[in-house]
C-alpha cells in the first residue's frame, strides 16, 4: 500500500510519471494480496456500504467478477467501458510491455459477458445517452 511504502497517494491517481515510476510495483503488491486471499480488494470494496445502488469501478480480474456474482447474485450488473487505441493515445496511453499486457490491465478481455458495454471516445452526448439508458436500468430494477 502507499503508507507501506512511503508514497504520495494522491499522485498515484493520475497519469504522472510518478505513477509510472511504481506501477509495476503496485501491480506486484496487488498479486501478492489476491494470491494470498482472492476476495481481499472485494471485500475492502463493499466493507460498510448500505446504499441500495453502488459502483465498484475498476475491477480488473475474473476474480473480482466472480466473487462479486458469488456474493451478491443476479442483481450485480458489469459494465465495461471502452475507447479506441486511438483515443486512448490521444489521452497519452502508452502501451507498456509487462504492463499493459498484464492480468492487471487485461485481465477482463476474455471470459464475460458485460451486461453493458459504454463507449467513451469523447462524444459527450452519446455517453451521456448511455450512461442514461444504465441510470433507467437500474431504476427500474430497485
Amino acid at each position: 500500500s502507499p503508507q507501506e511504502h512511503g508514497l504520495d497517494f494522491q499522485r498515484l491517481l493520475d497519469a504522472s510519471p510518478y505513477k509510472e515510476m511504481f506501477r509495476q510495483d503496485m501491480i506486484r503488491w496487488g498479486e501478492e494480496k489476491r494470491h494470498s486471499d482472492p476476495g481481499f480488494f472485494c471485500r475492502a470494496a463493499v466493507e460498510g456500504v448500505l446504499q441500495p445502488v453502488w459502483v465498484v469501478s475498476d475491477t480488473r480480474r475474473l476474480s473480482d467478477v466472480k466473487w462479486f456474482r458469488d456474493a451478491y447474485g443476479d442483481v450485480v450488473q458489469t459494465v465495461r467501458v471502452v475507447a479506441t487505441e486511438e483515443t486512448r493515445k490521444r489521452r497519452n496511453w502508452v502501451f507498456v510491455t509487462g504492463v499493459d499486457d498484464a492480468e492487471s490491465e487485461c485481465g477482463l478481455d476474455q471470459g464475460v459477458a458485460f451486461d453493458w458495454v459504454i463507449t467513451n471516445d469523447g462524444d459527450k452526448v452519446a455517453l451521456g445517452e448511455q450512461l442514461e439508458m444504465l441510470v433507467q436500468s437500474l431504476h427500474r430494477s430497485l
